[in-house]
Formats: C-alpha cells, sequence, structure tokens
C-alpha cells in the first residue's frame, strides 16, 4: 500500500464512503462478497483531491516523468481531472514542477465531428500515463492502453487505485503495457482492512 499522508487520507475516504459487504455481480460476470465503487470518492471534494495528490505523490516516488494523464471514460474522467488540476496547483506552489495535461479515451469512436476516440491531449510521441478506477479483469485499462499507442503515445506507466488482484487482471495490463510499470495506490484488501477497522471503531 501507498504511504503518503495524501493516499493514507484517500484510503479512510475509500473505506467509508465506496466499499461494500454483500454480494454483488461484477462486470466481469463473476460474484463478490465486496463492492468497490471508487467513483463516489473520486467524484467527492475532498476525494477527488487527494486522488489527485496521491497519485502524482506515487508517480514521483516511482520516478515516472509524463506529459499527460488519461484512461477509459467513464471511470477514469473523475481520476484524470483530479490530477491535471493536482499538478497545476504544485506548479504554482513549487514553479518547475511537472504539468500533467489530461486525454479522455471513448469506448468508441464518436460517428461525428473530428471522429476522434481521444478527447484532451494528445501529441505523437509524448509520454503518458494510463489511470483506472478498479483493475478486476483490466479490460478497460488495456482498452485505453491501445488507443494511446494508437494514436502515437508512449505508455510510461499504467495507474489503478483499487486492484481486485484477480489472476487474470495484472498479467492483462502488464502485457499491454509492454516495459511500463503497472502501480497501484491500494489492494482490494487495504481497503477491506480499513472499512471492518472503521467499522470496528463505530461499534466500541
Amino acid at each position: 500500500m501507498t504511504t503518503s499522508s495524501h493516499a493514507q487520507q484517500l484510503l479512510s475516504i475509500l473505506a467509508r464512503i465506496s466499499f461494500k459487504l454483500g454480494q454483488f455481480k461484477l462486470s466481469s460476470g463473476g460474484t463478490s462478497d465486496y463492492y468497490i465503487d471508487c467513483r463516489t470518492t473520486t467524484l467527492h471534494a475532498e476525494g477527488g483531491r487527494l486522488t489527485g495528490h496521491a497519485i502524482l505523490d506515487l508517480l514521483e516516488t516511482n520516478k515516472i516523468d509524463a506529459e499527460a494523464v488519461g484512461g477509459l471514460t467513464m471511470g477514469a474522467d473523475p481520476i484524470v481531472s483530479n490530477v491535471a488540476t493536482a499538478s497545476a496547483w504544485r506548479a504554482q506552489q513549487h514553479p518547475g514542477s511537472p504539468l500533467l495535461h489530461g486525454f479522455l479515451v471513448r469506448k468508441a469512436e464518436k460517428a461525428h465531428g473530428t471522429g476522434r476516440r481521444i478527447e484532451g491531449f494528445c501529441r505523437e510521441g509524448a509520454p503518458v500515463v494510463i489511470v483506472d478506477d478498479v483493475c478486476t479483469t483490466g479490460a478497460s485499462t488495456v482498452n485505453a492502453i491501445e488507443a494511446a499507442k494508437e494514436a502515437g503515445m508512449t505508455v510510461a506507466a499504467v495507474v489503478c487505485i483499487v486492484e481486485r488482484e484477480e489472476a487474470n487482471g495484472r498479467p492483462a495490463v502488464e502485457a499491454a503495457a509492454g516495459d511500463a510499470p503497472f502501480l497501484r495506490l491500494f489492494s482490494a484488501n487495504d481497503v477491506r482492512a480499513e472499512h471492518i477497522k472503521q467499522l470496528d471503531h463505530a461499534k466500541a
């Protein structure tokens, strides 16, 4: 688990408002005794702010240089916006800090206008970071990686907020990412443990 203070605060919010225990059907078709809806956190005012800074901390710790962050709509949408905004805030506070612009990958090319699949930043050869909220099968992350590469950009790293640690998820992402590292802020077990800790504290 990431240990930056931003990440620790983010974990607390994720466990409180995004994690649920029960019986749930997953988009992959499987079932699980828990569900994590990261969007309730990434679209939360404080949760979103912390998301942006926690990911920037993770990139800095791993010495990842990039010009932009992007991912598949819509799970990645608030992550992209929050990271880009956090990078602008840091650049203002600490001149020289890198700016990370944002881009979004459509699930299919739009049938009108420019017909582009990528909206926002898109420069051939630019190093970019692919982001996603939850990695289960890795399908949406792989989709975004492939779109970025097709647009001529170079994937410098892949980041997810929560990795469910399913058997086929990480291998699929790593195969698509090539030499780029696959990083996570938390495992699903990290979030579960924090959720149970909060429940126990509330009962005490």
